[in-house]
């Protein structure tokens, strides 16, 4: 039941076009446009400081803004009320947009690394890919818990707005497009602890060093992603 419910979550995510932008090629040719443009301020080896960014970028937008946008408007036809007077467990209703996210994850991250090795990117060590893999699933159950949070409790429109403009303002000023230490003193502290911030840091260690990711930017990843978890068990409906 498990499986069937994931497969079914993914392959409808695969088939909508404006998630298929969202979540692939809008990435894509950020990865491209970071690695190739010069314009674009991006620390040595360019192509993997890249890589670890948009990777970061992609995990947002397939679990955080693609999540509740497919949320809100799912509740807002009544599939999910639908859904709960089957005979699926609410529990493997859950746990199936999670499996599914996971997926969509994994088929960002081949598509992403097939572009940035054509690019140039050098894989890094083993433990390296490790971390970052480890990183990878940790972001995307926290950006996931955020967007059942967002798509759980507000009508549909107000979901559609305001997660476009959080994608927006996470990729421009949430330390994921720039890097935390080039934006200005008052803004860093506050970006410095989001979980926007800490992923694309950690990937960055993970990536382009081959290094563990540090503490801090594990704690902030978890500490959003159990919050945003238990605040959206009490908040989410299904109408």
């Amino acid at each position: 039941m498990l499986l069937a419910q994931a497969r079914t979550e993914t392959a409808l995510t695969l088939r909508n076009g404006e998630q298929v932008l969202l979540t692939v090629l809008i990435p894509v040719a950020l990865l491209v446009a970071m690695s190739l443009m010069a314009v674009i301020p991006v620390p040595e080896p360019r192509v993997a400081s890249a890589t670890a960014r948009v990777l970061a970028l992609a995990v947002i937008s397939s679990a955080f803004t693609g999540q509740a946008i497919a949320l809100g408007f799912d509740r807002r036809y009544g599939v999910l009320k639908r859904l709960a007077a089957t005979s699926l467990p609410r529990w493997l209703l859950v746990a199936g947009r999670v499996a599914a996210g996971l997926a969509v994850v994994a088929v960002q991250v081949l598509i992403l690394c097939a572009v940035a090795l054509a690019l140039g990117w050098r894989l890094p060590p083993v433990a390296g890919l490790l971390w970052a893999a480890a990183l990878l699933v940790l972001g995307a159950l926290t950006f996931g818990a955020l967007g059942v949070l967002l798509g759980g409790a507000l009508r549909a429109e107000v979901v559609l707005a305001l997660a476009n403009i959080a994608w927006f303002a996470l990729l421009l000023i949430g330390g994921v497009a720039l890097g935390v230490d080039t934006l200005p003193a008052w803004l860093r502290v506050i970006v410095d602890a989001l979980p926007s911030a800490a992923l694309a840091e950690g990937l960055h260690h993970a990536v382009v060093d081959g290094a563990a990711p540090a503490l801090r930017h594990v704690s902030v990843l978890v500490i959003w992603g159990v919050a945003a978890g238990a605040l959206a068990a009490r908040t989410t409906r299904l109408d």
